[in-house]
C-alpha cells in the first residue's frame, strides 16, 4: 500500500459519521475535515461522543454509517503500515510493569520504521532522572508522561491525544504544551480531546464542540460561539439591590453612565469578557447536555 502523504487531501475527513447502539446514536452525523499540520481540539462533556469518534478514527471501533478517511485510508481497513503513521495516547495510564522507562521506550521503538531517539524523547517528557526506574514505581503523573512518550516515539504523522494531561501538575502541563508545540512545528497533525479549556485555547488552531453525538460548533478557538457570545457582560445591583446584567459592546460607557446615575460605583459591579470556558458552558446549556448520557447508556 502506498503510504506517501497526500497533502492535498485532509489528514482527517468525516462525512455523515454515525455510530448507533440500538436506539442510541453515540455519534450522530458528523462532518469534519482536519488539515495536515493542524492541531484540532475536540471538546465536550463526558458521554458526548468524543471517545467514540476518536476510536473510530483510530480504527478501534467500527462505524455504523458515513465515510471516514485518516491519512487517506479508511480506518476500518487500515493495516500495519497505516498504523505505524499514527501516535495514540489513550485516557488510561500505561500498565505498571517490570520494565524501566527506557526499556519500555526501546521496546516500542522497534515497532516503527523511523523512531525518534529514545533518550531525546525521555528528555522531552522530563523524565531523564527516572529513565532507569521501573514504571510501576512512578507516580500517576509520571506514568502519564510515559504514555505521551510512547505516543510520539514512532514519529507519527497524526497524533491522537485523549485527555493527555490528566494527573499533571501545572508546571508539568506547561512543559507538555511546549512539547506539543514542538511537534506541531515539525508538521505533526494533532487531534486533542481535553476537559481543560485553557489547554484547548493554548494548543488548538481550531476546536469543535460535540454534544449528544453532534458537532454544535466548529471554528478557530477565538471565534467559537460567534461574535455575540463574546460581547462583554456588565453586572451590578441597582438601588433596590436587584441584580442586573447587560451585554454591551461599550462596557466602559455603560459603567460611566451607571456611576453618574447612582452618584458612585454600583454595588457588585463586574465587567466580564466571556472566556472560552464561558462560551463552552453556554453552548452546553443551550444544547441541553443534561440529557441521558449516550455513551454511558451503551457501556
Amino acid at each position: 500500500m502506498d503510504t506517501t502523504p497526500n497533502r492535498e487531501a485532509p489528514a482527517v475527513r468525516m462525512r455523515g459519521l454515525r455510530k448507533q447502539y440500538g436506539a442510541v446514536a453515540a455519534v450522530d452525523g458528523i462532518d469534519l475535515d482536519i488539515s495536515h499540520g493542524e492541531t484540532f481540539a475536540l471538546l465536550g462533556p463526558n458521554g458526548a461522543g468524543k471517545s467514540t469518534t476518536i476510536e473510530i478514527l483510530e480504527g478501534y471501533r467500527l462505524r455504523t454509517a458515513g465515510e471516514v478517511t485518516v491519512l487517506g485510508v479508511d480506518p476500518a481497513h487500515g493495516g500495519l503500515d497505516w498504523k505505524s503513521r499514527l501516535g495514540i495516547v489513550l485516557q488510561s495510564e500505561t500498565e505498571s510493569g517490570v520494565m524501566t522507562v527506557r526499556e519500555q521506550l526501546l521496546h516500542f521503538a522497534h515497532f516503527y520504521p523511523d523512531p525518534r531517539d529514545v533518550d531525546e524523547v525521555i528528555a522531552a517528557i522530563g523524565l531523564e532522572h527516572k529513565a532507569r526506574t521501573r514504571i510501576s514505581k512512578l507516580s500517576g503523573g509520571q506514568r502519564r508522561r510515559v504514555d505521551v512518550a510512547l505516543g510520539i516515539i514512532g514519529r507519527p504523522e497524526l497524533l491522537f491525544l485523549d485527555e493527555p494531561t490528566t494527573g499533571f501538575d501545572p508546571e508539568a502541563r506547561r512543559e507538555f504544551w511546549q512539547l506539543i508545540r514542538s511537534l506541531k512545528d515539525e508538521g505533526t497533525t494533532i487531534l486533542l480531546t481535553t476537559h481543560y479549556l485553557d489547554e484547548a485555547a493554548q494548543l488548538g488552531d481550531r476546536a469543535g464542540i460535540i454534544l449528544g453525538g453532534r458537532l454544535v460548533d466548529v471554528g478557530p478557538v477565538d471565534r467559537l460561539g460567534g461574535a455575540e457570545a463574546r460581547v462583554p457582560i456588565v453586572r451590578w445591583r441597582d438601588r433596590a439591590g436587584t441584580a442586573r446584567e447587560v451585554r454591551t459592546e461599550q462596557p466602559a460607557e455603560l459603567v460611566a453612565s451607571l456611576v453618574r446615575d447612582l452618584d458612585g460605583e454600583p454595588a457588585g459591579l463586574e465587567v466580564i469578557r466571556p472566556s472560552l470556558e464561558d462560551i463552552y458552558l453556554d453552548l452546553v446549556r443551550a444544547a441541553g447536555a443534561a440529557a441521558p448520557d449516550a455513551e454511558e447508556a451503551v457501556a
